[in-house]
């Protein structure tokens, strides 16, 4: 299916963007790898075989720069297929020690910045016939999780964005999945912002046993093989939370609240 297709991954250094890599590689894709570390995105490409690899760091939230990179990524590829928006930053404090500055940041990164390229990416996408964009989101972005309530703003936009491009596109030829992945053993709480907006620096024990990127990784080229338009990434109870919420949210409501009154914050804060 995606012999010869090119697939533009944002946030592809590292955690769920490296693993998608080698699956599309895998796959027969041609790629385009984005994000902030040349370095380590070039340490991907010969992971997965840097011939067919273009490397193209930028900034997601530099928005005057993205016309260049589009034109870039399609003068040397010829055509993007599928782009993938991976990039994000999540956070780790409460609502009431947290700095407007970072609901600035981490909506700008994890919402804005996504938009941003998918609306320059359009024209080209639509004008393929035959196309796709993956959104990764998080259980986050199906539930209100304590602690991350930046987070699963930018979380909870990102699917809704996604839905009505979905409505809109789908008969231009213009497919759209929605991940959302619940603990996946990355950097991601490492690299969360605190309340003040430094960057945490330890991980949670819930990260650290989560699914491997490889596993998430397989199961999002499985969805895109079969058509799949939202998918949901975990086990346990993370996995049965967002069908709840959608059936009795008021038993999440509760159990959300009950986790910050036993200590939830406390048992984050001390990790």
């Amino acid at each position: 299916m995606f012999e010869g297709k090119t697939v533009w991954i944002t946030g592809a250094s590292s955690g769920i963007g490296a693993a998608l890599a080698k699956a599309f590689a895998d796959a027969g894709a041609k790629l385009v790898l984005s994000g902030r570390r040349e370095d380590a995105l070039a340490e991907v490409a010969g992971t997965v075989g840097a011939a067919r690899c273009l490397v193209l760091p930028f900034e997601t939230t530099d928005y005057d720069a993205l016309s260049d990179k589009v034109e870039a990524a399609l003068d040397l590829t010829g055509a993007v297929d599928v782009l993938v928006n991976n990039a994000g930053i999540s956070q780790r404090s409460l609502a009431v020690d947290t700095d407007f500055d970072v609901y600035r940041r981490i909506v700008e990164v994890d919402l804005l910045a996504p938009i941003a390229l998918t609306q320059r990416l359009l024209p080209h996408l639509i004008e393929r016939e035959q196309s796709w964009v993956v959104n990764i989101s998080s259980v986050a972005g199906k539930i209100g999780v304590p602690m991350r309530t930046a987070y699963c703003a930018a979380k909870h936009g990102l699917i809704g964005y996604g839905d009505a491009l979905r409505a809109e596109c789908a008969m231009h030829g213009l497919s759209l999945l929605t991940v959302a992945p619940g603990s996946v053993r990355t950097n991601v709480s490492r690299n969360a912002l605190s309340g003040n907006g430094s960057r945490r620096g330890v991980s949670d024990k819930a990260i650290d046993e989560g699914l491997e990127p490889d596993a998430v990784a397989a199961r999002i080229v499985e969805a895109l093989e079969k058509g799949e338009r939202e998918i949901v990434i975990a086990d346990g109870r993370e996995a049965e939370l967002p069908s709840l919420r959608a059936t009795s949210p008021d038993r999440v409501f509760d159990l959300m609240a009950r986790l910050v009154s036993e200590g939830y914050a406390q048992r984050m804060e001390a990790s």
